[in-house]
């Protein structure tokens, strides 16, 4: 049994809150609908120093975990027959740790008052909802089904981060192993052979070619070290300020497209962000052209982004998306098949979403299988360089031994 912290709404409107003890999160939920109230937040109790720590800590801005949250919330207000401003007024007083993103839902509760519609509201501040976030939530008012889309939206936004994660964890132990060895090379070239300089001061030219290279680079090291670590700064500088301009960051967006296995997962990656907002959009009621126009801002590579507008056009001429799609976008052909076959059987909109689904599976497939090439490459390269390293100055210690025999 665990404790869980909850806080609810109950009968009367009033927030109720308090700890009882379950085996899980589902079974509190259980018994708090039990008890007739709706459940806004239940986490266990221990944790809720260590969340509310984590939340002081990043009050400067509005995280993407806080807007999932009031997604989520929300929904479940609305579900439970709260109006909307009495919905921002109990995640107000729940949110109090937040400051910024309670700023945003007083400034979200004023807009109502004064006349906007919900998703008017939102789009007041200031970039905090993107595009997509808010033509779903007014086509949500529009269609009188604001707490589905609004769950729906929520659902999207924790899948989105779901795969983004996953991409990041199977990277971190390659970027580790890169690391710890490129850190063995750096203190192995610029303390341990230094000390040998002397010993091999007076052999000259009899010293084994490997070995001169050895010591050539570890000294370069040791004098122009700073120079080549400013070089290196300069350069990721320059790359940062390349991908800050638009041209030129479509320059190298297009390069990356073209590299083997890397621009494949690009592909992947982009197919199923396009796929997923799209059919979301859709199925909201939002109209295809509205939708496509939308998805353009989410998709992270310029060139495919760009591609969207000629989609459009092609759209408003009376064309298909399938057709356009497959000349502009640099899809991979199961998606572009998969949507042909949503068209041509009146069921884009959930072929979207399936077609979403599965390319997330094949790119984390596809992920794994590189990873499991490049790892091993990764350990034999620079385990040979460490060893060519350690065994230039052996040759020439055995060298020295040799002529001391003599």
């Amino acid at each position: 049994m665990a404790a869980f912290y909850y806080k609810a709404v109950g009968n009367d409107g009033e927030i109720v809150e308090g700890v009882l003890d379950a085996i899980s999160r589902e079974a509190a939920v259980s018994q708090i609908h039990v008890k007739g109230q709706v459940p806004i937040r239940v986490e266990e109790s221990r944790q809720r120093g260590k969340k509310s720590k984590g939340r002081r800590s990043r009050r400067k801005a509005v995280k993407l975990e806080q807007i999932t949250s009031f997604t989520r919330e929300m929904s479940t207000l609305l579900k439970s027959g709260q109006p909307i401003d009495g919905a921002l007024s109990i995640l107000m007083s729940i949110s109090g740790e937040e400051a910024q993103l309670t700023e945003h839902l007083i400034n979200i509760r004023d807009s109502l008052k004064g006349g906007h519609s919900f998703a008017d509201a939102l789009a007041k501040e200031h970039g905090l909802f993107s595009d997509f976030y808010i033509q779903m939530v007014r086509a949500g008012e529009a269609g009188g089904a604001l707490e589905s889309v609004l769950e729906r939206l929520a659902v999207h936004l924790e899948r989105s981060k779901e795969v983004k994660d996953s991409l990041i964890s199977a990277l971190i132990y390659p970027l580790i192993l890169l690391f710890v060895a490129l850190t063995s090379i750096l203190i192995l070239m610029t303390y341990v052979i230094p000390q040998f300089s002397d010993l091999f001061q007076d052999m000259g030219q009899a010293l084994p070619l490997s070995t001169q290279i050895t010591m050539a680079v570890a000294g370069g090291l040791q004098s122009y070290g700073w120079l080549m670590a400013l070089a290196v700064i300069g350069l990721i500088f320059f790359f940062k300020w390349q991908m800050g301009r638009r041209p030129s960051a479509k320059r190298w967006h297009g390069r990356f497209l073209k590299l083997p296995l890397i621009g494949d997962i690009i592909k992947q990656v982009e197919a199923a962000r396009f796929c997923r907002t799209l059919g979301t959009l859709l199925e909201n009621g939002v109209p295809l052209l509205k939708s496509v126009s939308i998805v353009k801002e989410t998709i992270g590579n310029y060139v495919i982004a760009d591609g969207m507008d000629h989609v459009t056009s092609n759209l408003k001429s009376g064309q298909r998306l399938a057709d356009p799609l497959a000349e502009y976008s640099q899809f991979p052909s199961f998606a572009l098949h998969m949507i042909r076959i949503g068209e041509e059987s009146g069921q884009l909109e959930p072929m979207l979403m399936q077609t979403a689904d599965i390319i997330d599976q094949e790119t984390q497939t596809l992920i794994k299988r590189a990873l499991s090439l490049v790892e091993p490459i990764m350990i034999l390269v620079l385990g040979l360089i460490i060893a060519g390293v350690v065994m230039s100055i052996l040759v020439a210690i055995l060298g020295v031994n040799q002529l001391v025999a003599l």
